[in-house]
């Protein structure tokens, strides 16, 4: 098994597992139930998408086509232009 993607949240894991799952690829879900066992303090790095080695290639093509922790496109000067849409 290989790590495709690492999640910040289940959101994001289940959504890379759903769109592997959609292209034939079987996908799991680690670290899910690890989630509340440090009660308020967030982990980082638990949750893992993973792949059987075979399948990783294919699934990192798919992972990337995916609109995941991508940056905004342009430059902030450009939203100035238009207008925030969130207050001063």
């Amino acid at each position: 098994m290989r790590v495709v993607y690492l999640a910040d949240n289940l959101f994001d894991a289940h959504l890379v597992k759903h769109a592997l799952e959609d292209a034939g690829l079987p996908a799991f879900v680690f670290g899910e139930s690890l989630m509340g066992g440090m009660g308020e303090l967030p982990l980082f790095g638990v949750l893992r998408v993973c792949v059987p080695d075979p399948a990783w290639p294919e699934a990192q093509d798919v992972v990337a086509g995916l609109p995941l922790a991508r940056a905004p496109e342009g430059d902030a000067s450009a939203d100035d232009a238009r207008g925030s849409p969130l207050p001063a």
